[in-house]
């Protein structure tokens, strides 16, 4: 079993061949060590960066950090020299004695225990910190980052990695810190008591050593395999409670159930093994430490009867002994917990690195108003790592019209909304927007002059009037249920308990999809804006909220530039420009009236969704 987790945690997606999946194992091996060591420097060097911001408080730590080194170093000492004061050579003042033994050990718990909380204040800053950097960043990454990702996976990053790296400054910084003057104060005493003794005592740091880097070099693999296979887990997670119904209605759930055991199970492996072969470290510590006091007892005892060293020499060196692994052994399990902190900071930072949203041109204006005439001028356009999507269309639209984008599936007709909108830009051509091209135009000004109605609507957990004031923040009580008339949502949120203040849950759920739609169009026509995106608006409707839809849309189109993309003839065919799409061309362009004359694409659809009506 642990032959098998040296190979890199890659796992077969549905659809991938043997070989694929065999690909995708050796790419993920490339350069294992060596990257890995650097990844981890550069990760400790952003953590240092961001610990930076709090060096005042970092100095008190070390300080108090070199105190209760100091004071653990002292303790042991004084009981030594108690030995031979007190019971080999008869002295007096053991009570004074014993009050300072108390004082020292009073403070080294007051050293600790300040070092403790100031720790935890800098750590939880820092978190606080980074989690809202990477919130902020997440909101300037570009659309096609989320669509290449899963949501949960990306969660995870924001919670569960953030969560490892807190629990680890929290302690390690402190344990490491402490553990290394511990060590170089252990070492140093000891030698200048009995240098013979003290070569004694490191016969068994070869062994430590060895024992340590083999435990490490496999935790550390297992400690990443365990983070990245948790990510997989919440992404699989979210995707299937995101999905349920499509689960529930191809009686899928025991597949589903089956894949997340799976997906359970590679963490359950990595983390058991990470556990695992990490909890080996206190044990061969423990072993070669007791060793370690069975040589300086055994070889002590000897000095002692030649007169080499007193008894009291001989205790000193027995609780060092101790002490000097002890340091070993945190150092050893720190360095476990931070291979799983920065496993987790990892994570963090590469979506940090990610390239944000290409920013807007230093000349682009900002636009207190928009007419809404907009010219497509031979725009082409295609995805990365695909063929071109769209190709040379050219289109004009004038102010206050509306234009219906109709074709197949595939044709490309989201693809113009998203160019309009700036998530993309095209690969040649312009979009021409009042005259000025639109990447002259700051995205957040653009996007404020636009509203968007689409086949899902989203809403957010929370009361009806919150989700219907998210298209004007400012706008007052008044004029969101004046939005929700126009919208023809008054009538049944009144009928809801709570109103306006009703809460709903997570997308809404509780309501029915055509009364999601309403919220959407009230939420739109709040936002009062100059362009308006309609992307299957009616689709899985039934005919009566239909009905409802179509009044509260046409109050929202009128006198707003206003694209179109639906399948429905009654949606589409009183629009004043008709763009018929194919295979990522304008294959035909026109009326209604003007289409069903050229008897093409359009002709064809328009007479098979009649006989449907008729049949």
């Amino acid at each position: 079993m642990l032959k098998s987790l040296k190979e890199p945690f890659t796992y077969a997606r549905p659809g991938q061949t043997a070989e694929e999946t065999a690909d995708r194992r050796k790419e993920a091996g490339k350069g294992k060590g060596k990257q890995r060591a650097r990844n981890a420097s550069r990760t400790l060097k952003l953590m240092w960066n961001y610990l930076i911001a709090y060096k005042g408080k970092l100095a008190a730590v070390i300080v108090m950090v070199v105190l209760s080194s100091a004071l653990s170093l002292l303790g042991p000492y004084l009981a030594g020299t108690a030995v031979d004061h007190f019971l080999v050579n008869r002295g007096t003042g053991f009570l004074r004695f014993l009050i300072g033994m108390g004082v020292v050990y009073i403070l080294h718990s007051v050293t600790m225990w300040l070092q403790s909380i100031w720790m935890i204040t800098i750590s939880q800053q820092t978190v606080y910190r980074m989690r809202v950097e990477l919130f902020e960043h997440l909101h300037r990454l570009p659309i096609p980052y989320f669509s290449k990702r899963q949501h949960g996976e990306l969660m995870s990053r924001v919670t569960n990695d953030m969560d490892n790296v807190s629990s680890s400054l929290n302690s390690s910084m402190i344990q490491v810190c402490s553990s290394i003057l511990l060590l170089v104060g252990t070492v140093s005493v000891m030698l200048s008591l009995s240098p013979l003794l003290t070569l004694l005592t490191f016969l068994v740091v070869p062994l430590m050593l060895l024992g340590m880097k083999w435990i490490t070099a496999q935790t550390g693999r297992l400690f990443k395999a365990q983070q990245r296979n948790l990510g997989d887990l919440n992404g699989y997670i979210e995707e299937t409670l995101s999905g349920q119904r499509i689960v529930k209605a191809f009686s899928q759930e025991k597949s589903v159930i089956e894949e997340f055991r799976l997906r359970n199970e590679r963490i359950r492996l990595s983390g058991f093994w990470a556990q695992t072969i990490s909890g080996f470290i206190p044990k061969l510590m423990n072993a070669l430490n007791n060793l370690s006091f069975a040589i300086i007892a055994g070889i002590g005892a000897i000095f002692v009867l030649n007169d080499a060293i007193t008894v009291g020499v001989i205790v000193i060196f027995a609780e060092y002994s101790r002490q000097f692994t002890r340091p070993l052994n945190d150092l050893a399990n720190q360095w476990n917990t931070l291979l799983s902190a920065v496993a987790g900071a990892e994570r963090v930072f590469d979506v940090l690195a990610e390239e944000e949203e290409r920013t807007d041109e230093g000349t682009a204006v900002e636009l207190d108003e928009i007419k809404g005439e907009v010219v497509f001028e031979q725009v082409s356009f295609a995805y990365e790592g695909r063929d071109s999507t769209i190709s040379g269309v050219g289109f004009a639209v004038n102010a206050g019209e509306t234009v219906a984008f109709v074709g197949p599936t595939g044709a490309g007709k989201t693809t113009l909304i998203q160019l309009l909108c700036r998530f993309y830009d095209p690969s040649s051509g312009s979009i021409r927007i009042d005259g000025r091209d639109s990447r002259s135009i700051k995205r957040e000004s653009l996007r404020s002059k636009m509203a968007f109605v689409l086949q899902d609507p989203f809403l957010f957990e929370g009361t009806i009037r919150e989700n219907i004031r998210y298209g004007k923040l400012d706008a007052s009580d008044e004029e969101v249920e004046e939005a929700a008339k126009l919208a023809n949502a008054h009538s049944f949120i009144r009928r809801l308990r709570g109103g306006y203040d009703a809460v709903l849950k997570a997308d809404g759920s509780g309501i029915s999809q055509g009364q999601k739609q309403l919220l959407a169009i009230a939420r739109a026509i709040l936002a009062d804006p100059s362009i308006l995106v309609l992307d299957e608006a009616t689709s899985s409707i039934d005919t009566v909220t239909e009905i409802k839809i179509q009044e509260a849309l046409q109050r929202l189109m009128q006198g707003r530039t206003s694209f179109v993309i639906a399948h429905r003839l009654n949606t589409i065919r009183q629009a004043d420009q008709i763009i018929v799409l194919q295979d990522g061309a304008v294959t035909e362009k026109g009326t209604h009236a003007q289409l069903v004359e050229q008897k093409g694409f359009y002709s064809s659809l328009v007479n098979g969704q009649l006989d449907i009506i008729h049949s």
